[in-house]
């Protein structure tokens, strides 16, 4: 590939050197035409804005070749993606999730789904234990001290209703089906709204807190569920969760999964974990919580590129995502991907890398920071 990668760029080269001095060469040969040569460099170092043009173009070119290097490896056999599960509908609850439901015991939960790939605390002080085939079939899943089922999630078409409530179905069709979904939450003496933002409608079914996602950009479909039992939910004492450094690395690597999933979800490939890089995402999420901003250019001015530089971060492209104030990298993720600009980084096929970095402000509010790489 490298010597492929030299002759495509001296074959381009050679046909802008011709396109600009061919007339000079058959007129004056091989001497006139380096004269000018010369005489046309040393006008560009005279000229810096000449200098930036050729610059520019030459990102272009890089970023051109890595797409043709992409579309030369999408060209290589892929594992073909895993059959999806024979779904039935829930016998106990209104929704269940890969035929799990609420109150399962793990180890037929794990008949079903298979091993977990990946455990990490969330914002009610238990695990979401990931399970999913390359992120196909994905799903999230918080056992109790019992080891019964007291969450479920998942963003893929995964689940089954009594009510007939699938991934086709629209928010008009879900708040016509259900009861009217809740305004608040009651914790202690302290009742936690919950925003009414089209986003989602949050639902108590079944003695659980059912919170329906949809996507604006697919006609305000359903694109995700989160069940949480109200039992566990009560044992949150506030909106968000308690920071420490084992919730801090949950909420990074939940909301890489959920990236992954999304990215399945849309035919895409999967990106990797981009471990150098989890500190650019820290250090910025950690200097907004510090000094109360909410930006991509920190207080000196720097930009996602200016800092990743100063890492030493190795790119040929790169994107940025923010979010704040949501409870859950769920939350956050859900709202990123109803942000255009967010979800076309979330969506962006050049990409193939990614790390998360969080920080929490005083009143224990997560900052997020997504950075993505193409290599």
């Amino acid at each position: 590939m490298p010597k492929l990668r030299h002759i495509f760029f001296l074959l381009l080269l050679l046909g802008v050197l011709w396109h600009f001095y061919g007339d000079t060469f058959q007129k004056s040969g091989f001497s006139g035409t380096m004269d000018e040569m010369k005489s046309d460099v040393e006008g560009i170092k005279e000229n810096p804005r000449v200098a930036l043009t050729i610059d520019t173009i030459k990102q272009e070119i890089e970023l051109l070749w890595g797409k043709f290097s992409q579309n030369k490896q999408d060209d290589t056999p892929t594992t073909p993606a895993p059959d999806a599960p024979n779904l039935h509908q829930p016998t106990e609850q209104t929704f269940s999730v890969h035929n799990i439901e609420i109150g399962d015991i793990r180890s037929e939960v794990e008949k079903e789904v298979g091993e977990p790939k990946r455990s990490t605390i969330n914002e009610y002080g238990v695990e979401w234990v990931t399970y999913h085939e390359n992120y196909h079939n994905y799903l999230m899943v918080a056992y109790d001290s019992s080891d019964q089922v007291a969450g479920l999630y998942t963003n893929q078409d995964l689940i089954t209703s009594t009510v007939g409530i699938t991934f086709d179905s629209t928010r008009d069709h879900v708040l016509a089906t259900l009861d009217d979904p809740i305004k608040a939450i009651r914790k202690g003496r302290i009742l936690y709204q919950v925003q009414d933002t089209k986003e989602y409608n949050t639902f108590l079914i079944d003695d659980n807190y059912v919170t329906i996602f949809y996507d604006i950009h697919e006609n305000n479909t359903v694109t995700a569920i989160q069940i949480i039992s109200a039992k566990l939910e009560k044992e949150k004492e506030g909106f968000f969760g308690q920071p420490n450094t084992a919730l801090k690395e949950g909420l990074e690597y939940q909301l890489f999964d959920l990236t992954n999933a999304a990215r399945v979800n849309h035919g895409l490939s999967v990106l990797s974990w981009e471990e150098p890089l989890r500190k650019t995402a820290r250090d910025h999420s950690a200097d907004m919580a510090k000094h109360n901003y909410f930006s991509h250019e920190n207080l000196e001015g720097m930009t996602p590129f200016d800092r990743m530089d100063e890492d030493a971060i190795s790119y040929r492209a790169a994107g940025e995502n923010l979010a704040t104030g949501q409870p859950s990298s769920i939350f956050a993720h859900e709202g990123l991907m109803n942000s255009l600009g967010h979800r076309e980084n979330i969506l962006k096929t050049e990409f193939n890398s990614l790390a998360v970095g969080v920080a929490f402000n005083t009143d224990d509010q997560p900052f997020y920071t997504e950075n993505f790489l193409m290599k």
